[in-house]
Formats: structure tokens, sequence, C-alpha cells
């Protein structure tokens, strides 16, 4: 996000998160349950307290109740912490402000991974340079990264997966084209 909307977009999000259900995934309201194992939350939770050791702010979470990680926002995440440049695969959010749309398209190609990118603009001309310079297997405009169409072709770049999904390319990746030769007698 632009370093002017950072503060204000950041409170913003910390308030939503007390409209996060947590707890148990069998009920329709759960919206974060607890991870796979111990090892997975005690991991998270490594992560976390390093990117804060490191230099980020906790903005919000970075605990657990009843054995699910509350909703963690960190800010200014220092580039080489883990939770900015790995997958975390929990409930964490990673905020950086930038000064520039460059700059922003530098930091997520920057990234070893590559599967969606959003964009959030007003600017056509904006939204088509995002599609021409993010390595990003999807770009979406004006809407959350979870977008999916089976019709579409889905898929990352990178260290985000090799290959498309949706029907006609699991076809396609199931079917061996082969050529036949046959010479009239």
């Amino acid at each position: 996000m632009h370093e002017s909307a950072a503060a204000e977009f950041a409170a913003r999000l910390k308030d939503r998160l007390g409209e996060v259900v947590t707890g148990d995934p069998r009920d329709a309201k759960t919206r974060v349950s607890a991870l796979i194992d111990e090892r997975s939350t005690k991991r998270v939770l490594e992560w976390i307290e390093s990117a804060v050791s490191a230099g980020a702010r906790l903005v919000s979470g970075g605990g657990v109740d009843g054995g699910v990680i509350k909703p963690t926002v960190l800010a200014d995440v220092p580039a080489d912490a883990a939770c900015w440049n790995d997958e975390i695969f929990g409930p964490v959010v990673c905020l950086r402000a930038v000064s520039t749309m460059e700059e922003a398209f530098d930091v997520v190609n920057d990234s070893r991974y590559g599967l969606n990118a959003s964009v959030f603009t007003r600017s056509l001309a904006t939204a088509h340079r995002a599609i021409d310079t993010l390595e990003v297997g999807t770009v979406v405009v004006n809407e959350v990264p979870g977008f999916r169409s089976d019709t579409m072709p889905y898929g990352g770049v990178k260290d985000s997966g090799i290959g498309r999904e949706g029907p006609r390319f699991a076809i396609e990746e199931l079917t061996v084209t082969r050529m036949a030769v046959i010479r009239p007698a």
C-alpha cells in the first residue's frame, strides 16, 4: 500500500479483525481455526516472534486462543523475514508501505513466488501496467485474489507452480499427443 495510506489501512484492518470468528471449523461462522498440528502452530508463532524481533511492528494478534492463532497483522516486515519470504500457511498478514507504484511492482516481483496479485486502482492505465509488469499467474484488479473460474487458466509462476489448472488444462496435462504415419501399400 502507498505510504500515505499505510497507517489508516493498518488501523482499519485492526478494527475489522474483531469480526473474524475463530474456533471450531464445524461452525459455519468460524473463519479461522486451528492449524493442522501443534508443530505448525509453533512454527507460525516463531516466525511472528522472529519478524517482531527483526523490527516488524505487531499491529494485532500474535497469540493463541484455545489452540487457534489469533488473526495477526504485522507491519513494516523486514524483507529477509521468513514470514515475508515464505508461505506462512497461517492467519498472518504482512504489510509493507511503498512510495510509488513501481516500487510496489518491484516488491511483488522480488518474491520467489508468483501465484496471484491484487491491484486496487481507479486507473485503467495502472491496471494494464500491473498486468504487463507483475510476474504472477493471475492479476486481479479491484478484487481479492481468491477469484477463480474453472474455465480460465489458474496457476502460478516461479515457485508457485508450473502448468495450469482447470478442465481444459487438466485434459491437456493428461493427454499424450501422438502422431501416426501410414505409408500406402
